[in-house]
């Protein structure tokens, strides 16, 4: 029996997932927390599915086994929890070099060639992992079952500047706003490639006629997909961090490329969803202040619940800085970044299981503390 029979009454919730590189494996402990709160047969509990970046990637393998929330973290958590760098990107000296001088190369070559996408890391070992551990056709199956409404990708195109939320549902129609769009069609191991492409770190992805990078580029509503596919509640995990805190008579220094290269990911991963966050809130307080007049209105209230880390990655990170494969850690250390760097390149990149492990603690402790709050948002008391 699916979903819609056993809670004709719940609100429709939406789960959203944001990108973050490494530091999506918090999004797996969050995660954690919930399911071990829920008998072990219950099917995930939201209707709606959105990601980006690694988010899409822990979307789609949830959406993957709707059926039974248990079993799906677990699927996620043992890919987290086993992590070596080299499943992601090439990551030994021979790989990482080659492919960087492959790219200068080319430089020189006529632009009328259709040449591969440039990139700084060769991430083709993602795509074979993404192929071996996804069945992105259970997806279909879920929604046919009705375990799961719709599930959406973002991905931003580098044609038209848009951000595009490629989606599977059951009745959502096709959406068009300025510079974002939803179009539906099935998923496949591209969307999810090309939703995580980091820019210049990762290649970008050609899906249709049009080549895509990671979704959290020009996304400048993040919250939109949800919305448009129907949730009257959302759910986030985020990987925004806590801001240090500057001591007294601190002077800054000149920041370095690293530095600039870091602020750069944390604006593209966490800065828009922010902003959404209190345009959703005005709208809310909008809707409060006017008087009730049945169908008189396109805007509706949607309640959202926001969990983030209570530890700073970036630290942590250089903690385990060290594990890092020795090539990238050398590529690294060319543009400024060391263990001692103040920079959260490393917390993106650090695809290593001792660190991603730590992260899951992180999200399952921050989980548990929130648990109460998730449940009741959720509505599963």
């Amino acid at each position: 029996m699916g979903r819609k029979q056993l809670n004709q009454d719940k609100p429709t919730i939406a789960l959203l997932l944001t990108g973050g590189g490494a530091r999506a494996a918090y999004q797996v402990g969050v995660l954690k927390a919930l399911a071990l709160s829920m008998a072990r047969t219950a099917p995930i509990p939201f209707q709606i599915i959105n990601g980006t970046s690694a988010g899409a990637i822990n979307s789609c393998a949830l959406a993957c086994y709707a059926s039974c929330m248990h079993l799906a973290v677990r699927k996620i958590e043992w890919v987290w929890k086993s992590f070596h760098t080299a499943m992601v990107y090439r990551s030994d000296f021979w790989g990482v070099y080659r492919h960087i001088t492959r790219n200068m190369l080319r430089s020189f070559q006529s632009e009328h060639l259709n040449h591969p996408p440039a990139s700084l890391l060769d991430n083709a070992p993602l795509r074979r992992l993404l192929s071996e551990v996804l069945d992105l056709a259970r997806i279909e199956r879920n929604i046919h079952r009705n375990f799961l409404d719709a599930i959406s990708v973002t991905a931003s195109s580098y044609s038209t500047g848009e951000s595009v939320a490629f989606f599977q549902a059951n009745s959502a129609e096709p959406w068009q706003r300025a510079r974002r769009k939803g179009q539906q069609m099935p998923l496949t191991i591209d969307h999810l490639m090309a939703s995580s492409a980091i820019p210049m770190v990762f290649p970008s992805v050609r899906v249709k006629h049009h080549y895509y990078g990671d979704g959290s580029i020009h996304q400048l509503s993040p919250l939109s997909p949800s919305i448009h596919l129907g949730a009257e509640k959302i759910f986030i995990i985020g990987v925004d961090q806590p801001k240090p805190t500057t001591p007294v008579g601190y002077e800054p220094h000149f920041p370095g490329m690293s530095a600039v290269a870091g602020h750069l990911l944390d604006t593209i991963f966490s800065d828009t969803l922010q902003s959404d966050l209190e345009r959703l809130e005005r709208i809310n307080r909008t809707i409060d202040k006017q008087p009730t007049q049945q169908g008189s209105s396109e805007l509706k209230k949607i309640e959202t619940l926001v969990i983030n880390p209570s530890a700073n990655f970036n630290q942590l990170a250089l903690d385990y800085f060290d594990d890092m494969p020795l090539a990238i850690r050398s590529l690294l250390r060319l543009i400024g970044v060391k263990n001692t760097t103040q920079s959260s390149l490393p917390s993106y990149l650090l695809f290593e299981k001792t660190y991603t492990q730590q992260l899951i603690e992180i999200g399952y402790q921050d989980g548990l503390a929130k648990l109460p709050e998730i449940r009741a948002f959720l509505e599963l008391d």
